[in-house]
């Protein structure tokens, strides 16, 4: 903990500025400046400018299209933008790899997690650990001058396992763990590295409610220990509960920037997710209920119901009548 800062109780102002798409931060950690990326004639990401705060939990959110995935993608190393400049904790990261990018600091987790199933769990922690000579190809024939690192390696890993109540799974399979599990385990893998930014890319993904308490309270965890944290998430309670700071995409570009509360109450926040309902906090509970009121009296917004998308028999009927009419005429 730097300078004595208790970071769940920093209470200083995140912004330099006043809040809105491309603010400048206090003390960033990622810089993104005229970041795009396209698909065919789609512009995934095109972001303008970009900080994230240091030592901060950071929401990235958005509708499904958004291009969160993308930015995470171009940010770590695994896409290459078409332009754009970006760098982290001062370090350009314009053509790294991404393991280099892991490297220096800056870690990530996949919304489908990427375990390795027929590693034990063991296994695939130390598999995120840096600086093992033993991983050359000449030193690996000599225990002697890679045994001492492994022990190493090994005892980080077991205290992480048992942060993350996975030591009683150490000699298991990853292939075994449930989904819940498997999302623990990339990020207490991810942590072998010692990272400074941890991104979790919908952390909550497929897993289970009994153990999402327990994921929001690691993901806490991370930022008393001084890391800063980036994550994508569509569940707005969880955001509001858990992030400092939310960042909002819609069709490749930021549309907003602020604290939860602010955000999730700002017009341009709820048109991208909405549309025309502009007076719903997404936030709130009952401003959901609010929401599912109005969309059950809106014929255009039913969706689900036992009929939908189905004709019934006489529409059938008169389309097929139609069509041959429209077929003799074209015939004659």
């Amino acid at each position: 903990m730097a300078e004595g800062i208790d970071y769940m109780t920093d209470s200083r102002p995140i912004t330099e500025d006043t809040p809105g798409p491309g603010c400048r931060k206090r003390d960033p950690i990622v810089t993104a400046k005229k970041v795009t990326r396209s698909f065919g004639g789609i512009n995934a990401v095109d972001v303008d400018y970009l900080e994230i705060p240091r030592n901060k939990i950071t929401a990235l959110i958005g509708p499904n299209g958004a291009g969160k995935t993308t930015l995470f993608n171009l940010l770590t190393g695994f896409d290459t933008p078409q332009s754009g400049e970006w760098n982290f904790d001062g370090h350009s990261l314009a053509g790294v790899a991404p393991y280099k990018v892991a490297r220096l600091g800056m870690v990530r987790t996949f919304q489908l997690t990427k375990v390795m199933g027929k590693l034990t769990v063991m296994e695939n922690m130390r598999l995120g650990a840096t600086d093992q000579p033993g991983e050359s190809l000449a030193r690996a024939l000599f225990k002697g001058l890679w045994g001492g690192r492994e022990k190493e390696i090994t005892a980080q890993a077991e205290v992480l396992l048992q942060k993350f109540k996975l030591d009683t799974k150490t000699d298991d399979y990853a292939a075994s763990l449930s989904g819940g599990q498997r999302k623990l385990l990339e990020m207490a893998r991810a942590l072998m590295v010692k990272p400074r930014l941890v991104m979790l890319d919908e952390p909550m993904a497929g897993v289970n409610p009994a153990l999402t308490q327990s994921l929001l309270d690691h993901i806490k965890n991370l930022k008393a220990e001084g890391m800063s944290v980036l994550f994508v998430e569509h569940d707005m309670h969880m955001v509001r509960h858990v992030a400092d700071w939310v960042v909002v995409m819609a069709e490749g570009r930021v549309v907003a920037e602020g604290t939860p509360d602010v955000v999730m109450k700002d017009p341009a926040v709820i048109d991208a997710y909405l549309g025309a309902h502009h007076d719903v906090d997404l936030g709130d509970s009952h401003g959901v209920e609010k929401l599912e009121a109005e969309l059950s009296q809106d014929e255009e917004s039913v969706v689900g119901t036992e009929d939908a998308g189905l004709l019934d028999h006489t529409r059938i009927t008169e389309l097929e009548g139609t069509a041959r009419d429209t077929g003799t005429e074209d015939r004659r």
